[in-house]
């Protein structure tokens, strides 16, 4: 069914691309924009995981430069029946994190050093937890091809205005402003057409996997909060993939925002803490309107009351 999700949302995607094309130069305009849009979801397939992290200035670690978040990634893996990921780790002071790669063989992990710093060992699995498993339901290779296709429908719709004062060869100047208004609009609505229920269930999925889901359920509340007042600059500058993270990165200051991919983070917490109570977990109850504090120091040595695998 994941590929299935994959195949219509890029023939929707490729359709607005045509779309926009056709208006740029007619018949001509649109068979170009198919080839370019094939061409992208060809590199998009192969390198767009590449490119989203080093968008991030996202930096590998392994066992040897940060111990403990390789070992909790790789024990949380292990618990889901997934190869071991790449793990990445991004100097960025919002807590946020995503997982990206076009299949379970070739995954990533990246998370924020915000993330690290701001939430318990126990929140951090977590959060990680989330991320494999949108790794396990291939909703990976949805999520990069996603960004990179929706970012070009924008560059071609802003390419058009250059046409616009050409009545017989383009919109018209009123036809090039709507398209550089509407073209990424529907671009975004087809993001938000699947990402709401997949960020469902991969909190479902990534509760089970880490077995506590009211760890998640804290994690979101900190992140979510975080997220409003600690600017993730990147994310602002490519809304595009604002999708990928577990908690939407943008301030919420802009036109990018009237429309979010993320479900609300209180219904999300209310779905983990009635996963929580059906699986016998035992927790407080979870308040995303909070606020918590942000402690600078490792999270390393702090426990919660929710003990678990982790130690």
């Amino acid at each position: 069914m994941s590929y299935l999700k994959t195949a219509i949302l890029l023939a929707g995607l490729t359709g607005l691309f045509m779309g926009v094309g056709y208006l740029i130069g007619g018949a001509t305009g649109a068979t170009i924009a198919l080839v370019i849009a094939a061409a992208t979801n060809l590199f998009a397939y192969w390198n767009s995981d590449r490119m989203v992290l080093s968008m991030y200035g996202a930096q590998e670690v392994d066992q040897r430069t940060a111990p403990d978040l390789f070992n909790l990634v790789a024990e949380l893996a292990g618990r889901a029946g997934l190869p071991m990921p790449r793990v990445f780790l991004m100097d960025e002071p919002q807590p946020n994190a995503f997982a990206t790669g076009r299949n379970p063989q070739n995954a990533a992990v990246a998370v924020t050093t915000g993330l690290v710093q701001s939430v318990s060992r126990e929140e951090l699995a977590g959060v990680i937890a989330h991320e494999l498993a949108h790794i396990k339901n291939h909703d990976t290779l949805l999520m990069t091809i996603t960004a990179t296709i929706a970012g070009a429908i924008s560059m071609l719709a802003q390419f058009g205005m250059f046409f616009g004062g050409n009545r017989d060869q383009g919109p018209g100047i009123i036809g090039s402003i709507a398209m550089m208004i509407l073209a990424p609009l529907g671009a975004m609505l087809v993001q938000m057409a699947i990402s709401r229920t997949r960020e469902y269930a991969a909190d479902d999925l990534g509760a089970r996997i880490c077995g506590q889901p009211l760890w998640l359920a804290s994690a979101l509340a900190k992140i979510a909060n975080a997220a409003h007042v600690v600017p993730n600059v990147e994310a602002e500058r490519n809304p595009a993939t604002a999708h990928m993270f577990i908690i939407n990165p943008l301030s919420g200051q802009g036109m990018d925002n009237l429309f979010t991919t993320h479900p609300s983070t209180e219904n999300r917490i209310a779905a983990l803490q009635q996963l929580a109570a059906q699986m016998g977990a035992h927790g407080g109850t979870l308040s995303v309107n909070a606020r918590g504090n942000y402690p600078r120091r490792s999270p390393w040595g702090r426990t919660s009351a929710s003990r678990g695998p982790w130690g």
